[in-house]
């Protein structure tokens, strides 16, 4: 098997393991690590062979872009607080503690490799804690904490990553360099992210199809990883602005297929990413060993000894944070999300889990330094980095549906669904509205306009029937079951027409890209 055949066996893997997770009842990210170490194991599977410089490039901007997708600007900006202290304060803190921890019992591994180390190991991974809990039902304001935190702390841990591997390499380090860079970097990203995002609005806009759109959707978070790298800025910090101005801003209310589209499209990139980067974790582990080189008693009590100070560090940081956001929520009274209870917190930190970005790191360091020499402790920051990822990913995304059970953490679902009842009356209120200006302009048949406003409440209705009265949800649900039969007849009729339109295809003198032309026309019609 090549690597060609070892990449499309992971693909294929990535898209089984999410129904079979679903029935299972175990996250994909787990199965797919666990299906990598399983693979790592048969003779005629080749080691994975990646160029440490294009991991972070090709794994992390479509991965960050993604989860961009299912979260806003308002999100951050309501539970700044909460995400700077985790995001931000704690992976300094576990940096510190694991890089003190390192250097200490790894004999000969220097304070540079000590602090990439901790750099590596300290940010909780956005797809794999999202991913894992988003599907355990858990109260919101939980899921929004960890895509924030995931975010933003993959921003200050690569940072402080690429800070420690440059002085790794170049063998010297300055606080106050360093402290520059970080700002410099910083500003660099934000401004490249802001205008790559303000031009790639405006791309948006001239290119009127769907598919030239999502296409260009794709290219972004690697032009601006590349650009903002090239310009000595946070490749990750330009893809985070790039994909957050443009969900605020390259948003057409009215581009139903342009939306659908892009949403698919970048399901399928995630599902397709994660997979092979979670595979990759466990295929990895089998050139981890292969290091240890009889060492692996003495390895694994180091790599115990920084789990230990990876969990324990999340836990002591959680605790007194989670009290002070409560006690400045309820002293301020700001719109953010926070844990509630004991029982979330506990929750949050079990949902710790380091994956795609730790592995990448891990694998991105340089083989020598500037001088030619091997980069000192390479073998032993992989080992104890993949030990981290391991102990993290496969208990505790293995139990967390277990404490999230025993715990009874549960998501609110009377506050959701009057939320839901809310939007629901928003848009039949905006359309009935609508319908006001036009017949204020326009003569309408009195049947018409009645139907019509009908229509209006039927909009609300169909989001949150709760939003009608009895009697009036009576009629709605006669006039849904008509609405149902139609709808039934009216896809039986179209399916017949794509299946006439397409059987033409094989017809001699046939032309395929008319049949396509129409064939699309009466997909968008259906969709519609």
């Amino acid at each position: 098997m090549d690597q060609l055949a070892l990449l499309l066996v992971l693909l294929l893997g990535a898209v089984v393991t999410v129904p079979l997770g679903d029935r299972l009842g175990l996250p994909s990210p787990v199965l797919m690590t666990l299906g990598g170490i399983v693979l790592a194991l048969v003779d005629f599977v080749p080691n994975v062979d990646v160029p440490p410089d294009l991991i972070l490039p090709l794994v992390l901007p479509p991965l960050l872009y993604a989860a961009v997708q299912r979260t806003s600007w308002r999100q951050f900006a309501a539970n700044i607080r909460p995400i700077l202290l985790l995001a931000v304060a704690l992976v300094f803190v576990t940096t510190a503690a694991v890089a003190a921890v390192a250097h200490a019992v790894v004999p000969g591994l220097p304070l540079a490799g000590a602090l990439a180390l901790g750099a590596l190991g300290a940010p909780p991974d956005p797809v794999a804690g999202t991913a894992v809990a988003g599907t355990l039902g858990l109260p919101r304001r939980l899921v929004s904490i960890l895509e924030g935190e995931g975010l933003f702390n993959d921003v200050t841990a690569i940072v402080l990553y690429h800070v420690a591997i440059a002085a790794a390499v170049s063998g010297t380090f300055s606080w106050p360099a360093a402290a520059g860079q970080l700002v410099l970097s910083a500003v660099v990203a934000v401004a490249v992210g802001l205008a790559l995002g303000w031009l790639s609005n405006k791309l948006m806009s001239l290119l009127d199809d769907a598919t030239l759109q999502t296409g260009l959707t794709l290219l972004v978070p690697f032009v601006a990883y590349v650009l903002a790298e090239e310009l000595h800025g946070s490749g990750v910090l330009a893809v985070l602005t790039t994909a957050l101005f443009l969900a605020e801003h390259a948003v057409d209310a009215d581009d139903v297929l342009g939306r659908i589209t892009g949403q698919s499209f970048w399901q399928i990139v995630d599902t397709l990413v994660t997979g092979v980067a979670f595979g990759l974790i466990g295929l990895e582990l089998h050139n981890v060993f292969g290091t240890s080189a009889g060492r692996e008693w003495r390895m694994l009590g180091w790599g115990a000894a920084v789990v230990a100070v990876v969990v324990g560090v999340r836990l002591l940081w959680l605790l007194p944070a989670t009290w002070l956001a409560k006690r400045l929520h309820k002293r301020r009274d700001y719109d953010e999300e926070i844990p509630v209870s004991w029982r979330e917190t506990v929750v949050m930190w079990w949902s710790g889990m380091r994956g795609v970005a730790s592995v990448a790191l891990a694998l991105a360091i340089p083989l020598t330094t500037d001088d030619g020499q091997p980069f000192p402790g390479r073998d032993e920051i992989v080992f104890i980095a993949f030990c981290v990822i391991m102990a993290t990913l496969v208990v505790q995304g293995l139990t967390l549906p277990w404490l999230v059970k025993r715990l009874g953490v549960r998501a609110d679902t009377d506050a959701e669904r009057a939320l839901e009842r809310d939007l629901a009356l928003r848009a039949a209120k905006a359309a009935k509205a609508r319908l006001r200006e036009i017949e204020e302009v326009e003569e309408l048949p009195e049947e018409l306009s009645e139907r019509l406003l009908r229509g209006a409440f039927d909009i609300g209705a169909r989001i949150s029937p709760d939003i009608l009265d009895d009697e009036r949800r009576e009629r709605y649900a006669k006039r849904a079951d008509r609405f149902k039969t139609t709808q039934r007849v009216q896809r039986e009729m179209m399916s017949a027409a794509r299946h006439a339109v397409l059987a033409a295809r094989s017809e001699p003198g046939s032309d395929p890209e008319i049949v396509d032309r129409v064939l699309r026309q009466l997909d968008v019609r259906s969709l519609r």
